[in-house]
């Protein structure tokens, strides 16, 4: 399939309720709004393609660009493509989900992930910390003096960061108590000292979890440090 190809069929899965939903939550024109199911339909017929994925990505359709990130490959994409890919990212879906799952899938997830957390643009840090969370989750060898020192930081910065990078720090305390068993007491700990986290989710029934309730649940299942095989779901 080509472009012309893959946007006729995007938009022949159009959704109105979907669409409604999206923009809800930040989405903006142009989009179709179209099921992620529906997108993992279209992929079955792509596969990964990265030059398909690139051009997806360009038109600046919400769902085409979601598509993008699951069609893209991890082994092909540059840094560079992916900062351009950061920095297009405009709402969460796209910004902590669609870009990050594929930085933290290549070589170079870690180095990505510890640059966006240092922008000062609020969708680009988040999708700092979303990359190395996803990281985490994924990589079988990961620094942990590094991770360690995350921690601290989300304890001192988080209630001041902005309002999608709060989000993100939490789900970063989340993945780290989970994924690296190592830090998963302090991880708990840290959960415990930030309490509650206040996110503005728009006019939606969305919510923040509580890190520390999320981690014990994982406790009581015996699933602490079950990776998982690819960022992307």
């Amino acid at each position: 399939m080509d472009l012309k190809e893959v946007l006729k069929e995007l938009e022949s899965y159009a959704d109105e309720r979907t669409k409604n939903t999206h923009i809800k939550h930040g989405a903006k024109e142009p989009l179709y709004g179209v099921r992620v199911a529906d997108l993992k339909t279209i992929l079955k017929k792509t596969k990964k393609n990265h030059e398909l994925s690139l051009a997806l990505f360009e038109t600046g359709n919400s769902d085409a660009m979601y598509l993008a990130g699951l069609m893209a490959d991890e082994k092909k994409i540059s840094k560079e493509q992916l900062n351009q890919w950061v920095k297009r990212a405009y709402w969460y879906y796209l910004s902590e989900y669609t870009v990050p799952w594929v930085a933290a899938e290549t070589p170079y997830g870690l180095e990505l992930g510890l640059e966006w957390i240092r922008s000062n643009k609020e969708t680009i840090a988040s999708a700092g910390w979303s990359t190395l969370s996803n990281y985490a989750s994924i990589a079988d060898v990961l620094d942990l003096e590094i991770y360690t020192s995350l921690l601290d930081e989300v304890a001192e910065k988080i209630t001041d960061a902005q309002n999608r990078v709060r989000y993100t720090m939490n789900g970063f305390v989340i993945a780290v108590g989970c994924y690296i068993p190592e830090l998963t007491q302090k991880s708990k700990e840290i959960a415990l000292k930030i309490g509650k986290v206040d996110v503005f989710m728009g006019d939606t029934y969305c919510k923040v979890p509580l890190a520390l309730d999320y981690i014990k649940k994982v406790e009581e299942r015996g699933s602490i440090g079950k990776k998982r095989k690819m960022a992307r779901c």
